[in-house]
């Protein structure tokens, strides 16, 4: 998909057919045919475009001829087949050309809508510098909230566990797990570029652009925290909670045995008075009440003995 947009003179963001001067182009997914169109257009390398389509790709920032490449990851929502939420990271390359400005992804994503929905105070197509680091403000911001969607969710399998025996939420706790693991991992490597365009002027930047470059710093700061601190207490829940329902399972296994063990007497005195042999009380009117009562007895004496010793 491609698409083209400049912003005008009354601050509207308006779609345009062909790329200009002063223009944003956005891409995700593309096609060959659009690729090789935008990098002929925008006068850039091929390569530029296709790295950023690597799920693989590692964040990073380069500058060649005075043109500007930067790969960071983004945060996007995928669902598993029960429905569950599955929070993932993928690259996003952002191309400031000589011309216009370029964001090439794989997925679409809430975050490039904020921007085509002109959401962001203070955005221009024609600002590039401001406009790569307003895109990694709202990256950051998305990761925040998407950190606190998780812990949300942690609460919520958390009060689910405590009456659970079943595998179903350690499940949705490892998937969790997993999408801070992601988190943690492209939030550092992201924090690293940030560094770079901090230490080493790769882009031409005015003091409201250093200001900004520092909100977003700490933004990411504060969600690499945030997404360690999740990851450490999720672990301990993880270990926790396998302890929990394993013991769960003791105390029924313990309950259902001490039962079995308690019926058994009656079944064993019956066994006994069932045999072809001389038994006691056998020619008595009262037979069967003595077995009853015997059975009784011993159930009862079992199941008084089980109860002191809180088995049950």
């Amino acid at each position: 998909m491609l698409e083209i947009f400049k912003s005008t003179d009354e601050k509207v963001l308006e779609k345009i057919d062909k790329i200009s001067k002063g223009c944003w182009v956005n891409m995700y997914s593309p096609t060959q045919e659009e690729i090789n169109q935008v990098a002929n257009d925008a006068q850039i390398d091929v390569d530029l475009i296709k790295d950023a389509l690597d799920d693989e790709e590692r964040p990073r920032i380069e500058r060649d001829n005075g043109q500007v490449y930067i790969i960071v990851d983004f945060p996007y929502i995928t669902h598993d087949e029960s429905g569950f939420p599955i929070y993932e990271t993928i690259p996003i390359g952002i191309v400031l050309a000589d011309d216009c400005i370029i964001t090439v992804s794989l997925k679409d994503s809430p975050i490039m809508e904020e921007f085509r929905k002109n959401r962001i105070k203070e955005f221009f197509t024609f600002k590039k510098t401001r406009f790569a680091l307003q895109i990694l403000f709202v990256i950051s911001s998305y990761y925040l909230r998407y950190l606190k969607q998780i812990n949300k969710k942690t609460n919520e399998i958390e009060r689910e566990v405590h009456q659970s025996m079943k595998n179903k939420e350690l499940y949705a706790f490892l998937a969790l797990e997993k999408s801070l693991v992601y988190f943690t991992t492209s939030l550092k490597s992201n924090k690293v570029v940030l560094d770079k365009i901090l230490r080493f002027n790769y882009l031409k930047m005015y003091e409201e652009d250093k200001d900004l470059l520092e909100d977003v710093i700490i933004e990411k700061t504060q969600a690499i925290e945030m997404a360690e601190t999740y990851r450490s207490i999720l672990n301990g829940m993880m270990n926790a909670f396998a302890s929990i329902i394993s013991n769960n399972l003791n105390i029924v296994m313990k309950f259902l045995t001490s039962i079995t063990i308690i019926l058994s007497f009656p079944t064993m005195v019956s066994s006994f008075y069932g045999m072809n042999v001389n038994i006691p009380f056998q020619h008595s009117p009262h037979s069967f009440l003595i077995a009853l009562l015997l059975s009784g007895f011993l159930s009862c004496i079992t199941a008084l003995i089980f109860w002191k010793k809180k088995y049950f």
